[in-house]
This record gives structure tokens, C-alpha cells and sequence, in this order.
């Protein structure tokens, strides 16, 4: 038999891909790490992982080992939850992955509420570029544009939002407001950086109208707000981020209709613990009154 440890250490690396990566988020150092695999893999006299470039991936017995430890994994926590009590506990840590915008425009005026009524849940809003991983442990919950298509995870539509074209009104002062799709091209337009986007469903302006492209770019969606609210030009937002502004006009609005849905995604094996609901039906109550 080998150490079920070692499913721990060949998980993180499944996961990761990058030796340095794992042992990073396991707490131990790379030479360990390398040791206990090679350990794992002479016990099931198989290769478990092969190098393609810098990452390490699933051979296909790796595959199927990956599956069998997901199971064990889940298993465990299951049995921890029921014996420590923390399946039923409105305490502790949860990460909740999320876009820039929505964290700010919906979830931040909530969260003070949030917390008056759940003391002991310590929540963290990560809104880096790119949505956090479920399946491989970086998030709790993380609340994506698109539904996922693999891994152990539950994936719920938590709520559609609408996205309108929006500039500041006293730029119309100097700038006649335009008439049709085709009459912004004579004016500056606002959006993402499209080799740094993240995901296609940002991709608002090729949606609004072929071959238009950003004058001016951001990364940040609240750049990209704050640009249009100064006047500099004419740019998509949500209405969750327009409307709210009452400096701001929305523009060409029979015209520009474009729809998005945020997925709230969970890892199975932690759905059900009492602080990932708390939070769950937080977010299901904060997008209800958004616009």
C-alpha cells in the first residue's frame, strides 16, 4: 500500500502543474514534493504525470488515479465536516471569486449587512484578472460569465444583467450624439485591452457593431467607467454600473441590447457546508435588485 498522503501531494500537483506552484500551496518545498511523487509512482509502478513545456500533465493512468483521489479527497472532507461539525457551521474562511465590476458596483455595498449578521465568516472578494478556479481549490465560490463545461462542480444561473452604451451627457455638449451603430466610428470609443481579455463574453464592442475597435482601454472595468464619466468618450457598461450614475446617458438603446448571465460555481465537496450557503444566498439576494 502506499501513504494516502501522497494522494494529497499528487492532487496539488494535478492541479497546478507546476511543481513550485503545489508545494507553494501544500507548505513544503519542491525537492519533498519530487520525492514523495516518485514514491507514489513506484508504488503503482505507473508514470503519473509528463512535461509539456513548463507544466506537468495527466498521463492517461494519471487520469485515472486523479478520478479514484478526487473520490478519496471528497470522502475525507465529507467525514471531517460531520465529525468536527463544521458542515453545519456559520464560521470560518471563504474565498469568493468574482469580476472586478460586480464586486464593486453590487456585492461591496452589501457586504457590511453581510457581515453584521454572520460574524464569524470571514470572506475574501478576490477580484484578480481571470475567475479562480473551483475545481482546483483556489476558490470557494466563484462567480463566472459563462457555465462551466468539466470538473466535480455545481454551476447555478444566479441572475441575467443587461450592458448598454453609455457616455458622459455633457460630452454631448461638443459631440452630436450619434444616430446609428455606423456613426460610432466618429467618435472615441472605451474598452477592454483585447489581448487581455479574459474571458469572450467582454467582448462588447464587436457584439455592438463589426470592426469596431477601442480608442482608449483599460483592463479595469471601473477605468473604463471612470473614462466615460470625464467625458472622454462612449463605451459599454453594465446597466448595474451606468444606470447608477445619473451624469451618464445610455445611448442607441433600441439598438444595443446585449445580455449577460453571471454562473455562481461551487467545488461539490463544499456546497453544502453551512458558510458556502450563507454566502450563496447573499449573492442570490444582492443580484435580485440589480438593474
Amino acid at each position: 500500500m502506499f501513504d494516502w498522503d501522497d494522494l494529497r501531494i499528487f492532487l496539488a500537483l494535478a492541479r497546478a502543474r507546476r511543481s513550485s506552484v503545489a508545494a507553494q500551496m501544500l507548505g513544503i518545498d519542491v525537492t519533498t514534493l519530487s520525492r514523495r511523487l516518485a514514491r507514489l509512482q513506484q508504488r503503482v509502478n505507473a508514470s503519473l504525470f509528463e512535461t509539456v513545456g513548463n507544466e506537468r500533465r495527466l498521463t492517461e493512468r494519471g487520469e485515472a488515479l486523479f478520478a479514484h483521489a478526487e473520490s478519496i479527497e471528497s470522502a475525507a472532507l465529507a467525514a471531517m465536516g460531520d465529525v468536527t461539525g463544521e458542515s453545519s457551521s456559520l464560521s470560518g474562511h471563504v474565498r469568493l471569486s468574482v469580476a472586478e465590476g460586480f464586486a464593486t458596483w453590487v456585492l461591496a455595498p452589501a457586504l457590511p449587512a453581510f457581515q453584521r449578521s454572520h460574524q464569524d465568516i470571514r470572506l475574501d472578494l478576490v477580484t484578480a484578472s481571470g475567475f479562480l478556479n473551483p475545481s482546483k481549490r483556489e476558490a470557494d465560490i466563484a462567480v463566472m460569465l459563462a457555465r462551466p463545461r468539466s470538473g466535480r462542480l455545481i454551476a447555478a444561473k444566479l441572475g441575467n444583467y443587461r450592458l448598454r452604451l453609455y457616455c458622459a451627457a455633457h460630452y454631448l455638449d461638443s459631440a452630436p450624439a450619434p444616430a446609428g451603430i455606423e456613426d460610432l466610428r466618429d467618435h472615441p470609443l472605451i474598452g477592454y485591452v483585447p489581448e487581455f481579455i479574459y474571458s469572450p463574453e467582454l467582448d462588447y464592442l464587436s457584439e455592438v457593431g463589426v470592426g469596431l475597435a477601442a480608442t482608449m482601454r483599460s483592463t479595469s472595468i471601473n477605468v473604463q467607467y471612470r473614462l466615460i464619466a470625464s467625458g472622454a468618450g462612449i463605451g459599454v457598461l453594465p446597466a448595474f454600473i451606468g444606470d447608477r450614475d445619473p451624469a451618464l446617458v445610455a445611448l442607441l438603446a433600441d439598438e444595443v441590447a446585449i445580455r449577460r448571465s453571471f454562473w455562481m460555481v461551487t467545488h461539490s465537496d463544499v456546497r453544502r457546508l453551512a458558510r458556502i450557503e450563507a454566502v450563496a444566498n447573499w449573492l442570490k439576494e444582492s443580484v435580485a435588485g440589480m438593474p
